[in-house]
């Protein structure tokens, strides 16, 4: 017993495997790059797929990707990887199980799956992404009011009622001031950095050897600044006038229903996002000046691959296309062109009924999440506390 007590901490650190770790939401969880694997729920319970009509709290569509860029990074010296981000999380599921909030998911706390992992390895790298849905605003309600805006102006006039499940749905593109207030903003960055205080506390905690790296990854806009010319008009409408339904199917078979007054509020949103990542990791690092905090900005990872980009869209972007389901059938209606109003209107509210119908949409796709993978490649080895991804011209990816 006495040589047991005195074997040193560090000895008992270098055993274990090392280990890398995924927290946060969808665009770390791997939400639209396919491959979901199991997750285990909140009762220890593997929950595999369970049907298109299950309840979207079941801990599957927490949606967590074998292409997860965790999953596909080149990580020199860590041996595992764990991914325990969940689709739609919330600064609050990290020290709650998302199920104790309304529309979470049946996980237990991120931080508790955080600590299973670190009863069996050394946690040398956790990558958090957090921030896009948070009680003030959320990612797929700020993505769903901008896209059903563009719907209902494309394929009914402004004298008709069009009743959705939530009632009328306004017709005017997306300002600024509907995704998200400077108000919104503070309050979700106060609320963010209350979440990963407590994950660099459990850290502290938990680590073997109480060395690791922390990388805040902001968010990347599916969209262009302006589509691409090919998708501005069609029989000879475009969306600044009433009804306009070729083009709405135009848009929608290509990924982007969207006006394209509302891209430019919409790129707003993302870089406010960018800001509040950034902040969360400058007020920590000022409150830890020890510890090894990494801002890695992707705001561009996806330049010139976006939905709408290029002609031709969805092939070639980086992120997922709207898509929709005719009911929990598991079948994506991939054309709306000839569908009246009633056949829309059933559509929309498939997504409103079944979210998981349409959770997938204006996210990275695998090849996306390839290309984050390479950012955090490059941010898990860099020397500077901040990097910044950029896809080229060429499709070459830069971190710098």
């Amino acid at each position: 017993m006495a040589a047991t007590a005195a074997t040193p901490p560090t000895a008992a650190a270098a055993a274990l495997p090392t280990a890398a770790v995924a927290l946060g939401d969808s665009f770390i969880s791997g939400e639209g790059a396919g491959a979901y694997q199991p997750v285990v729920d909140v009762n220890g319970v593997s929950q595999g797929f369970p049907g298109w009509s299950a309840p979207n709290s079941n801990a599957y569509f927490c949606h967590r990707s074998a292409n997860a860029s965790l999953l596909q990074a080149t990580l020199p010296g860590i041996q595992d990887r764990y991914n325990l981000a969940c689709s739609g999380g919330r600064p609050a599921d990290f020290a709650s199980p998302s199920s104790a909030r309304e529309k979470g998911r049946t996980v237990a706390a991120q931080l508790d799956q955080l600590r299973a992992v670190a009863q069996t390895h050394d946690i040398d790298l956790v990558l958090v992404g957090l921030g896009s849905n948070n009680s003030q605003f959320t990612f797929g309600d700020v993505a769903e009011k901008c896209a059903n805006r563009f719907i209902a102006d494309a394929w009914t006039g402004w004298w008709e009622f069009w009743a959705y499940l939530g009632g009328p749905v306004e017709q005017a593109p997306c300002a600024a001031g509907d995704l998200a207030t400077q108000a919104q903003f503070d309050a979700a960055t106060a609320e963010t950095i209350a979440a990963v205080r407590q994950l660099l506390t459990t850290l502290d905690q938990v680590d073997a050897d109480h060395q690791h790296r922390v990388v805040f990854q902001d968010y990347t806009n599916p969209l262009p600044f302006d589509l691409d010319p090919s998708y501005w008009e069609a029989d000879s409408r475009q969306d600044d006038r009433d009804k306009f339904r070729d083009l709405g199917a135009l848009r929608y078979a290509a990924g982007c229903p969207i006006h394209r007054a509302s891209l430019s509020a919409g790129h707003l949103f993302s870089q406010g996002l960018g800001t509040l990542v950034q902040n969360v990791r400058n007020t920590l690092a000022a409150e830890r000046p020890n510890d090894d905090l990494v801002f890695l900005d992707v705001q561009h990872a996806f330049d010139g691959a976006r939905l709408c980009e290029r002609p031709g869209s969805p092939a070639g972007a980086l992120a997922t296309p709207i898509r929709l389901q005719d009911g929990a059938s598991g079948t994506f209606v991939t054309s709306l062109s000839g569908k009246d109003k009633i056949a829309i209107q059933r559509i929309a509210n498939t997504c409103v009924s079944y979210f998981q119908t349409c959770q997938e949409s204006w996210h990275p796709t695998a090849a996306g999440q390839a290309v984050l993978a390479k950012c955090l490649g490059a941010a898990s080895t860099t020397a500077a506390r901040a990097v910044t991804c950029t896809r080229q011209p060429d499709g070459t990816i830069v971190a710098a």
